[in-house]
């Protein structure tokens, strides 16, 4: 069977210190998987491992069954896999039609070949709005990103994320430094704009988490602990014990 993404045996070392240390998972298509720990687990380390920032020290890992793991991010973003950071990261001085525009050029096949005045790319331009109305900016359309809310920059990172035509998405701690308000929003807008989609995400938000994903992957000292839907991670006793503890008390009381 082929997997959306799938990670066999993953390891990471820095010097003699050993981050990831042996990762096995396998993410269908079209799932949403939450990626947790406590801080310094590893979280951010797979991370830049399955988007090519950094290279394994051994394992393997499949984007839709074809192997990534020595791939430069580009590469593996051609391929089909997107991702955003925790540190927003769009085009300040670009408008916000503009920014999900450059996004949409190469999944249109224009690369950097620009015989064409960006005006005259009806499918660009179609295609631009049509993602600026799903993260609900078009309001906002000419507005300079660097002019935009924290929670609207975000949001634009979001659109600019998914304007690629990837099917695989990476999110690091989307809804970091959002209101109650803004998250609970943004969790819907996620939603949203990643149907049909896979994925993964990681955060600290126990309400995101429960709220969000299809299954939860729980990563300690660089191991997965647990991988299964959220109400079964969610009674997992060993899980409760090495992270979640009164976390999974603050998101039942709040009914996710």
């Amino acid at each position: 069977m082929s997997y959306a993404l799938e990670l066999k045996d993953l390891r990471k070392n820095f010097g003699k210190t050993e981050i990831i240390r042996g990762i096995n998972l396998a993410v269908n298509a079209g799932e949403r998987v939450a990626i947790i720990g406590p801080n310094g687990a590893g979280k951010s380390t797979l991370f830049n491992l399955i988007s090519g920032h950094f290279g394994p020290s051994s394992g393997e890992i499949l984007l839709n069954g074809q192997r990534i793991e020595h791939k430069a991010p580009y590469e593996i973003n051609r391929m089909g896999l997107s991702r955003s950071f925790q540190i927003t990261n769009i085009f300040p001085k670009l408008s916000v039609f503009e920014n999900l525009r450059c996004a949409v050029l190469w999944s249109l096949g224009y690369k950097y070949t620009f015989l064409k005045f960006l005006s005259g790319l009806k499918d660009a331009n179609d295609l631009a709005e049509k993602y600026m109305e799903m993260i609900r900016l078009d309001k906002k359309r000419d507005l300079l990103a660097m002019n935009l809310t924290y929670a609207e920059q975000r949001a634009l990172e979001i659109g600019i994320t998914i304007a690629g035509g990837s099917n695989v998405i990476l999110l690091d701690e989307p809804t970091s430094g959002m209101s109650k308000s803004e998250t609970s929003r943004f969790i819907n807008l996620i939603k949203e704009v990643t149907v049909g989609k896979t994925l993964l995400t990681v955060e600290h938000d126990m309400g995101v988490v429960f709220g969000l994903a299809d299954k939860i992957a729980v990563v300690v000292y660089g191991e997965v602990i647990a991988f299964d839907t959220p109400e079964v991670v969610r009674s997992n006793a060993k899980v409760q014990e090495a992270y979640l503890g009164s976390h999974v008390a603050d998101a039942q009381a709040g009914g996710h």
